[in-house]
């Protein structure tokens, strides 16, 4: 039998992404974010609000870079969920991560992260029922230590996701099953 529990945002799991910008000063914003999805194949659909300083840095630089966050950086990951580069100027620093700039977008790639998906901007949805931040992936870049055949060794990649009944983070590992063909056996 189910029993009603309080929480709506039940959707399990929900990526940690790593949402970096270049700020009006030039510096680096990054944020946590584990409201995104691709929209479609080379769509990405974040749902921000535009009180965000990554939302205004977004649609001033129309460009951004979305990072899978890994286990090996869950403290830094979550650095960048609690913590508000206003209260802090030294946010990005206090990491010890570095980056280079993207020679598509204007923005940050950062270089411990393991996938990094450069995006430009195409729109911003607004209201109750808009996305947020649309954007397109112009390139996604890989590190080669997590690729098979180049394509991403999800176990080595060690992604994390967030918990939104406990609030934790979980490694996304463990292969249970091949998509377009498990489902076959039912036939």
């Amino acid at each position: 039998m189910k029993q009603q529990i309080k929480t709506t945002e039940a959707i399990f799991p929900m990526p940690v992404l790593l949402i970096s910008t270049f700020n009006e000063d030039g510096s680096v914003n990054v944020m946590n974010a584990a409201w995104g999805t691709m929209a479609n194949r080379e769509t990405i659909a974040l749902n921000l609000t535009e009180t965000h300083t990554t939302v205004q840095n977004i649609k001033a630089r129309k460009g951004f870079v979305v990072h899978i966050a890994d286990a090996k950086h869950v403290v830094e990951a979550d650095w960048f969920g609690i913590v508000h580069g206003r209260n802090e100027p030294e946010k990005f620093k206090k990491s010890d991560f570095t980056y280079e700039k993207s020679e598509l977008v204007d923005a940050p790639i950062i270089n411990e992260l393991p996938v990094a998906m450069e995006c430009e901007f195409i729109e911003y949805q607004s209201g109750n029922t808009g996305l947020g931040v649309i954007g397109k992936v112009v390139r996604t870049s890989v590190e080669e230590a997590i690729l098979n055949d180049e394509k991403i060794n999800i176990d080595a990649l060690e992604a994390i996701a967030f918990d939104p009944y406990t609030h934790g983070y979980y490694k996304v590992c463990g292969r249970v099953g091949d998509a377009f063909k498990d489902g076959v056996k039912l036939k």
